[in-house]
């Protein structure tokens, strides 16, 4: 980190002695916009100066951002605090010191709604993992198909919830309610969703770090993009790649326990509803606040929160189910981005949700500087009468399309020439930030958002439809 420092301001330094020099020269061209507006554009790169300021500037926001998150992170592993941050490794530690609560148990939570078609294949791989888990629980919620028959004709156990309004959340509330006061110290529950399906040695894997690391509050899955579904499917794979990656990358610090699959110790959850409604939102006794959108990002948020240390290694990988049309993507991502805003609303700002909301502005400064770019290129386009090459942008469009087709390399080589085409993503990018600013904008005038169940069977209606 104090490379990247050091390194930012030889950049500023140089940026600060060329634009002293005054060695730099620019000559401009001018052309008319369909006929009617006058157009000055530069054919020279950028200045030298500008380059290095440009780069020292972009190195330190992400040293300055990468120092506070670590920062933070080392100061709630260290905190004593039992009231505040009951979760922090230092407390757990010292409570479990030799202490043995018995070997590493697994019982998986199956939230489901109408999950007949979907729910054999994710049975079928967790009964595949070695060591399979000790206990398996479908969660019915308001089910009107055969989800209760499939499951009882695969020997699962079966909850059935009752008088359940709060979806996905109130259900797991109530199982929950029923399964942690038996739970102990190296019980874990795992919730994971009824179109997943696990990789092989996932659950070895989780149960490994479980039982080395005692402070480890939980563990989160990484995700890839089931085949099929043409374009849209392979836009959305080709994100998640990245996604992973960048997470590989990040040594398995993690953004959000993904609500695909994620392991919990019990006491991290019982932490959590206790917690409920004094220092985390919602209500006293539950472990996921039903008032909020994406409830894995809140659940995130709220073990963080309360100091508990999480991670996502890269051997535990799971494949989910893909939104089959532009339509029920629109409103997926919509719900993703509404659920971000309103829990970091919930919780302000504070030092374990820097990060998040860091993110947010990232996200709104690429919505600014894609579109502009984009505009900026129709502009030019419509304002010449001949084409004129940049040599130096084609050289920036070469390295970014090189970035994109690295990124996605291991998806094969549909991935790879989606990405070296550059243009479709990029309209995908501004499909994305479309959705945000949407997002935003329906959060500031205070629209109410609600959601449906995703119909397997016809594959034609959103999992969660956020009302317009």
């Amino acid at each position: 980190m104090a490379a990247l420092v050091t390194v930012a301001a030889g950049l500023l330094w140089f940026a600060v002695a060329a634009r002293v020099e005054g060695g730099e020269g620019a000559t401009s061209s001018s052309g008319l916009l369909l006929g009617l507006w006058s157009v000055l554009y530069n054919t020279q790169a950028p200045s030298q100066s500008a380059m290095f300021a440009a780069i020292a500037l972009a190195l330190l926001l992400a040293a300055g951002i990468a120092i506070i998150e670590r920062r933070i992170a080392t100061r709630y592993r260290r905190s004593s605090d039992g009231t505040s941050t009951p979760l922090a490794p230092k407390i757990i530690m010292a409570a479990t010191r030799g202490v043995f609560a018995g070997p590493i148990t697994i019982t998986v939570l199956i939230p489901a709604h109408n999950e007949e078609a979907s729910l054999p294949d994710t049975l079928d791989s967790l009964f595949s993992q070695s060591p399979p888990p000790d206990r398996v629980i479908v969660v019915a919620d308001n089910c009107t198909d055969g989800t209760e028959r499939v499951a009882a004709a695969r020997g699962v156990e079966v909850f059935r919830s009752v008088g359940n309004a709060h979806k996905k959340a109130g259900a797991l509330n109530q199982a929950l309610a029923v399964l942690l006061p038996d739970q102990g110290d190296n019980d874990v529950v795992m919730i994971m969703d009824a179109d997943t399906q696990l990789d092989g040695g996932f659950l070895a894997a989780a149960a490994s770090r479980f039982a080395s690391d005692r402070a480890l509050m939980a563990v989160g899955g990484l995700f890839y993009g089931e085949p099929g579904h043409g374009l849209i499917g392979q836009f959305q794979r080709n994100e998640y790649i990245r996604y992973s990656r960048e997470l590989k990358r990040r040594r398995g610090r993690v953004f959000v326990l993904t609500g695909t699959a994620s392991l919990f110790r019990a006491v991290g959850l019982r932490a959590v509803a206790s917690g409920r409604g004094t220092s985390l939102p919602g209500i006293r006794g539950d472990v996921y606040d039903t008032a909020a959108l994406t409830e894995d990002n809140e659940l995130t948020i709220a073990l963080k929160s309360l100091g508990g240390l999480i991670t996502s290694p890269s051997e535990c990988t799971v494949v989910t189910e893909l939104m089959p049309t532009w339509r029920t993507l629109w409103n997926q991502r919509l719900r993703w981005q509404r659920g971000a805003l309103e829990n970091l609303g919930a919780y302000g700002v504070k030092p374990q949700t820097v990060r998040y909301w860091a993110q947010q502005l990232g996200i709104g400064y690429g919505v600014i500087a894609l579109f502009g770019y984009l505009s900026l290129l129709l502009v030019m386009a419509l304002s010449l009468d001949t084409w004129v090459w940049f040599p130096f942008w084609l050289g920036i469009g070469a390295v970014f399309t090189l970035e994109r087709v690295v990124t996605v390399w291991k998806g094969g080589w549909r991935a790879r020439l989606l990405a070296v085409l550059l243009i479709p993503e990029l309209c995908f990018d501004m499909f994305l930030n479309c959705v945000y600013v949407k997002g935003i904008l329906d959060s500031a005038i205070g629209r109410r958002a609600t959601w449906t169940h995703l119909q397997h069977e016809a594959r034609a209606e959103e999992e969660e439809e956020v009302a317009r």
